[in-house]
């Protein structure tokens, strides 16, 4: 890999550009692609420290908390978190791109954070076609006509939808693991048991028992879930304690039981996403530029690369983040994450 200038602009000498270009065509080959060059990260920045400060904004049904950095005339990049995560994931990667003249706009999701419903009467609804209208009730608040769209988990889904049904507001998509669009549907398919093993969650929270436990030990939930899905990342109290304040949200513990209750098809969702879901359930292909990318030690539930790739119909690439990166990629290496949108935009 090259180092950066303090301009963070790439210094690469051509000899030296056409080896990596030789490399990273060969590693392709092998479902693993390296960064031409790496975006610096300071070792000495404190989790949060550069990130802030939380701005709100109606958007739809929600009031959203959310942190925006980068100059406005810049292009758009919207990230996307996901489930037991906030947008301290993105605490290192959005200054790595607002440095490069990219607008970063980091949304707390429904149920996280300073994300607040403007009526007690509303739905408290964790189905995926729900999250997705709040990304894009979020882009015409902010009167972004479209912007690239990056996330994780929750967040990766919700991308993967908006690329899907929406493709004019969505100019480029970076989703970590891929192709997550699914269906109650499909969500009733039994898997094999090693794999329904590795969504225990997802069904201890199917039950009374789950829900109460999950409301009251939601931190202690969250630490063990962050250990499972990312074996090898070695964060400390101080990082996760930032992220956990989030889930104290009022809403939090309902929509994140929503969530996968509906997945099963043990919860109902609104009439006003049946139209959306019934897309959805056909699985459709998504045609903007993507790059894909996977952590080599994730210990979530995620598909193999090779299982959706022809989902993706547009420009495409796949990225494998090697270095024992967990299902939390975005926070764990940022600069990977940064460069994949700086590579999708500059391709």
């Amino acid at each position: 890999m090259t180092k950066a200038d303090n301009a963070g602009e790439p210094s690469i000498p051509r000899r030296r550009l056409l080896g990596s270009a030789i490399a990273t065509l060969a590693a392709a080959r092998l479902g693993i692609v390296r960064p031409l060059f790496a975006l610096p990260v300071s070792d000495t920045t404190r989790p949060g420290r550069m990130f802030g400060p939380i701005k709100q904004i109606d958007a739809g049904t929600l009031n959203v908390g959310y942190v925006e950095l980068g100059p406005p005339q810049g292009k758009p990049v919207l990230l996307l978190h996901g489930w037991p995560y906030d947008i301290h994931s993105f605490e290192r990667a959005a200054p790595l791109l607002a440095a490069r003249g990219y607008h970063i706009i980091a949304p707390h999701l429904r149920g996280f954070g300073t994300t607040r419903f403007h009526s007690a009467s509303t739905f408290r609804n964790g189905q995926p076609a729900a999250l997705a209208a709040d990304a894009l009730a979020l882009m015409d608040a902010l009167k972004l006509e479209n912007a690239i769209l990056a996330g994780f988990d929750w967040g990766a889904r919700t991308a993967d939808i908006v690329a899907a049904l929406r493709p004019e507001r969505c100019r480029g998509l970076v989703s970590v693991s891929g192709y997550l669009i699914g269906s109650q549907a499909a969500g009733k398919v039994p898997l094999p048991p090693e794999a329904e093993f590795e969504w225990w969650y997802q069904y201890y929270f199917s039950t009374e028992r789950g829900a109460l436990g999950y409301s009251k030990y939601r931190s202690e939930f969250a630490k063990l879930i962050w250990r499972l899905a990312s074996p090898r990342w070695s964060f400390d109290d101080a990082t996760f304690d930032l992220t956990a304040q989030s889930f104290d949200n009022p809403d939090h513990v309902a929509i994140v039981l929503h969530n996968y209750r509906w997945r099963l098809g043990l919860a109902e969702g609104e009439a006003q996403y049946d139209e959306i879901e019934q897309k959805l359930a056909a699985l459709p292909a998504v045609s903007v530029p993507t790059i894909t990318l996977e952590g080599d030690a994730n210990g979530a539930p995620h598909p193999d690369p090779q299982s959706y790739a022809g989902k993706f119909t547009g420009r495409y690439q796949h990225r494998t983040i090697t270095g024992g990166i967990g299902h939390n990629l975005p926070q764990e290496a940022p600069g990977a994450f940064a460069d994949a949108i700086v590579s999708l935009d500059s391709a």
